[in-house]
């Protein structure tokens, strides 16, 4: 027995019981790159969702329409689409360390005018512009930002690596939400998008010490032939399509974020502050997510927990839809970030070891043009529908139209369904083996 009365095997085995339950830090221990990259996406992170709440929140307030509130969305969807392409080849061509230095200064930039245009002779049309802008270059970051992550981790660590990403991205989630809502309230929106400069500048500075981060064989140029080269891999592998359709789908019928505005202010009668808290509420059920997935690394059937935790999002949104209750609705918005990061975690995790180095910023970037062209299509989806029927039928019906997507997905699809944990070039032939698509 020791001093404190517990058997050393006891304490043994809690301690380790502990491990397979709280996010893995090792990625963090071991990878000095990892941790640049990491602590680099703070600012990132913050910026993003600083404006998630103050732009739709400006537009409601300019306007009192949902429907041009889901068109903020809508205008994304372009620049989002085309710059990520560009952004995931010239992440395999150039140093992807600079190219995310030039992306969070271009965000910050575009922050600077969201944060002159703030005051009370703002004007709805700039709104438009700066968030369009602000979409084309954050489509550039994310496949850069994921192509450097199996560059400085091992392929055992990777999904760690990527618990630990979706753990700062779900804190952010939280914080960054709820912050817009209070200095929306409390200073106004111009402190809003003024913090959004702060922190696409410090996240700017933070990567830097990351050192070069070039792709193996990387050609120093954005060629036709070279995105075509990445659309073809995509069209061969139908694994790697249905983890980026299953994640369309959810995010086209499931995301209600445009209506937020709306829910907040008049279905539950509350403000700004409200609205913060809608928007956070998924962060904070994902960020618990992510602060107990030490299990990931031991999980061989990851498609199946993918589908799983899709299918969970989709019946807590449709939930959601159903209730007038604040704290009610806050939960089942955690539940479904919770079900979220759970399979971003494994979609990530798929998705860049099913891939070569040299491929793995443009497999990125049309994930990035999938997952974050989604949510803007489903703000333009929700707001349009809440226009035509009642906010509450938009979000039941497309909480119910996501779940059916994803059983439809993994039945007809098959790929995503039987997908084990890839550990070895083994697991890589077995996938590009499988029948491409027609």
């Amino acid at each position: 027995m020791t001093a404190g009365g517990d058997p050393p095997g006891r304490r043994s085995r809690m301690t380790g019981a502990l491990r397979r339950i709280v996010v893995d830090i090792q990625p963090l221990r071991s990878s000095a790159g990892f941790r640049w990259l990491y602590f680099g996406q703070i600012g990132a992170q913050l910026s993003r969702q600083l404006l998630v709440v103050a732009v739709p929140y400006q537009v409601f307030v300019l306007t009192r329409s949902s429907l041009l509130v889901g068109l903020v969305g809508l205008v994304q969807i372009a620049p989002l689409i085309i710059f990520s392409i560009l952004g995931g080849t010239a992440a395999d061509a150039f140093d992807r360390r600079k190219l995310l230095v030039a992306v969070e200064l271009g965000m910050a930039l575009t922050s600077v005018g969201f944060a002159l245009n703030g005051g009370d002779d703002a004007r709805l049309w700039p709104i438009f512009v700066l968030i369009a802008l602000n979409a084309g270059v954050s489509g550039v970051e994310a496949p850069a930002r994921n192509a450097v992550i199996p560059a400085v981790v091992s392929a055992a660590e990777l999904p760690a690596a990527f618990a630990l990403q979706q753990t700062l991205v779900q804190t952010m989630n939280v914080l960054g939400p709820a912050l817009a809502g209070v200095l929306i309230a409390q200073l106004g929106i111009g402190a809003a998008y003024w913090l959004t400069v702060v922190a696409g500048i410090f996240s700017a500075i933070a990567v830097v010490p990351l050192g070069p981060q070039r792709a193996r064989d990387a050609a120093g140029r954005i060629t036709f032939r070279a995105i075509a080269e990445g659309w073809q891999y995509l069209r061969s592998v139908p694994l790697l399509q249905q983890v980026m359709l299953i994640d369309l789908n959810a995010m086209v019928f499931g995301m209600p974020r445009a209506l937020f505005p709306v829910i907040g202010t008049e279905v539950l009668g509350g403000d700004a502050a409200t609205v913060g808290l809608l928007h956070a509420a998924p962060g904070a059920g994902a960020l618990i997510g992510a602060l107990t997935t030490g299990w990931v690394s031991a999980v061989r059937r990851q498609g199946r927990v993918v589908v799983c935790a899709v299918c969970g999002w989709g019946l807590a949104i449709a939930a959601f839809g159903l209730t007038r209750i604040l704290w009610l609705s806050l939960l089942l918005l955690a539940l479904a970030g919770a079900a979220d990061v759970i399979s971003n975690v494994f979609r990530n995790t798929i998705l860049q070891l099913a891939v070569p180095d040299g491929l793995r910023g443009r497999m990125t970037a049309f994930k990035v043009a999938l997952s974050g062209g989604g949510p803007r299509l489903g703000d333009a989806e929700s707001g349009a529908v809440a226009a035509l029927t009642t906010p509450a039928f938009s979000v039941v019906s497309g909480g119910l139209a996501s779940l059916v997507g994803t059983l439809a997905i993994a039945w007809f699809g098959r790929a995503i369904w039987e997908q084990e944990a890839i550990v070895d070039e083994g697991d890589v032939k077995r996938i590009l083996d499988e029948p491409a698509a027609p």
